[in-house]
């Protein structure tokens, strides 16, 4: 039994790691994060129920997240039809299949397969709209994602916390997807689009980072890809639903996928525990100590031997702390240290990369002549063994080297879709890079999460997905180019090149495997310094130290 005047938390060590180095300020530092994990773990447990009630709960958002960003590719496809009538008139000609399109063809010779509600393009009669209104609607989705990133990007780690921002999101998303089912027109369906990406934007960040940061070290990458299942529950789940209701409106699928989310919502609300280190790096003590003794108890732990002296990352004046912070200052504190810059737009620009594979594929195998249901959900389903796969290794392997090896791969296959023939052969290669994508997106993403300190590790991977949905806005404009006089190449080829270029950019970051996760930049900054001079005293380079 634990000695009850002894504090969980204890403070950096007394001798500098390195001549000329000190540790921060008093008054901007905090005990060591190995601590801090030491403290979960001997308070609440490594993981116990509790934590995987919370975990499970919370990732259940990705199944959401999954079905509202890809409902665009079935709510939007151009639906097919065929000829009822022989010949029209000479400047027209004979009605044929052969025709990219019915655009121009006299009224009553041809008609839709489907009822003309099914989609978008054929209860508006968009046929003749042109791909910038057809497409307008994903556009404006993924247009709204970024909106959103930037605008909502800060303030889980600000004012709202991890538990308020998945709240508003889901529940943002999920009255917003309802209201897109009533949409009168292209124009007012395009603008909520707009509106449910916003509100999308941050859920699969405040979900992720929630539910790591209540569980030990040791299983915060298992954690972390329970959300991965998730996602490809509900990517899957879709082309199923889509399906199902092949023969009625458009406007079912967006109910379907929508109003499950508002009970969510309240779930959320009622259920989830707000994150014990983001109470911590905000100055609210009691909160934590409390969000602690509850889950410990939950899981059966006898807390009341523990003292909490000491519990407390800022030593000064939490008040003064928790007025300095608005919505945006997280990210010009990862401005300001030229360390966190370079990490934000490393890890970004391998985000970017992925990014156009990930959200490009799945609009671009309708070129490979697959039948659409089957192409994505073959698609879907390349991303259950992709999340196995990051379930099983992640806590063996190496992230930069894993990272580096996937997009390199997801590059070759893609470029091979390009010049392939044999359509089935085309197919097998297409998936193989999908799930070399996928693959790289989850280790990118616990990657990320590892990267930075928990006072910014929310804004640190809304802006890594920023970077992965704006590969998902140039992705179309591929696809759409490859339809015309392009080719494969303009999108399967250049997918390739892009990803495969862009995953080499992740050899300027540090490897984070089996090290415990930073609450503050002065502690980030204290840890790395100790690492190299821990590496130079063993005759290392130190060249892997990015504060150097």
């Amino acid at each position: 039994m634990a000695d009850n005047t002894t504090p969980l938390l204890q403070p950096y060590a007394a001798d500098p790691p390195e001549p000329g180095f000190r540790p921060p300020p008093a008054a901007n530092r905090c005990s060591s994060t190995a601590s801090l994990d030491d403290m979960i773990e001997r308070c609440v447990g490594s993981i116990g129920s509790a934590q995987l009630f919370q975990a499970v709960l919370v990732s259940f958002a990705w199944v959401f997240d999954a079905q509202q960003t890809f409902v665009n590719v079935f709510a939007d496809a151009a639906p097919s039809w065929h000829c009822t009538g022989a010949h029209v008139d000479a400047a027209v000609g004979t009605c044929s299949r052969l025709l990219p399109g019915p655009c121009g063809l006299p009224a009553g010779t041809w008609a839709w397969d489907r009822h003309p509600h099914a989609s978008v393009i054929s209860e508006w009669s968009l046929e003749c709209a042109g791909p910038y209104v057809t497409g307008l609607p994903a556009s404006a989705y993924f247009a709204g994602c970024l909106v959103g990133g930037l605008a909502l990007a800060t303030l889980a780690d600000s004012t709202l916390g991890r538990k308020k921002m998945l709240f508003v999101s889901c529940l943002g998303m999920a009255v917003v997807g309802l209201l897109t089912a009533a949409s009168p027109n292209v124009w007012v369906y395009s603008a909520l689009r707009f509106v449910g990406g916003f509100f999308r934007a941050t859920i699969g960040t405040s979900a992720l980072v929630l539910s790591t940061e209540l569980v030990g070290k040791k299983w915060r990458g298992e954690v972390g890809i329970i959300g991965f299942f998730c996602f490809t529950l509900g990517f899957l789940s879709l082309p199923a639903m889509a399906y199902a209701n092949r023969n009625s409106s458009w406007r079912s699928l967006y109910l379907w996928t929508s109003a499950p989310g508002l009970l969510y919502s309240i779930l959320v609300y009622c259920l989830v525990r707000e994150s014990p280190r983001w109470l911590l790096v905000r100055g609210r003590k009691d909160e934590a100590i409390k969000t602690l003794k509850d889950i410990a108890a939950s899981n059966g732990k006898d807390v009341l031997t523990y003292s909490f002296s000491g519990f407390n990352v800022f030593a000064g004046d939490e008040e003064e702390w928790n007025n300095s912070v608005d919505v945006f200052s997280a990210l010009r504190v990862l401005l300001d240290k030229r360390w966190a810059l370079r990490r934000l737009a490393a890890v970004m620009a391998v985000g970017f990369g992925i990014g156009i594979v990930y959200y490009g594929m799945p609009l671009a195998v309708g070129s490979l002549g697959s039948d659409l249901y089957l192409s994505v959900a073959l698609n879907a389903l390349s991303e259950l063994p992709s999340a196995l796969v990051t379930f099983f290794l992640i806590g063996r392997i190496n992230r930069r080297a894993a990272v580096l090896g996937f997009t390199l791969a997801s590059g070759a296959c893609s470029v091979a879709c390009a010049f392939l023939e044999e359509a089935g052969v085309r197919m097998g290669v297409e998936v193989t890079s999908f799930f070399s994508a996928c693959t790289a997106f989850n280790v990118i993403l616990i990657y990320g999460l590892e990267l930075f300190p928990t006072c910014v590790r929310n804004s640190a991977l809304s802006m890594l997905r920023q970077a992965l949905v704006l590969g998902g806005v140039f992705a179309p404009l591929l696809v759409a180019a490859a339809r015309g006089k392009g080719g494969r190449f303009t999108s399967f080829g250049v997918f390739g090149l892009v990803i495969a270029g862009c995953g080499l950019f992740v050899v300027c970051l540090p490897e984070t495997r089996g090290g415990g996760i930073c609450d503050t930049l002065e502690e980030q900054e204290y840890k790395e310094k100790s690492s190299a001079a821990t590496a130079a005293g063993g005759g290392a380079s130190g060249g892997d130290n990015p504060l150097a």
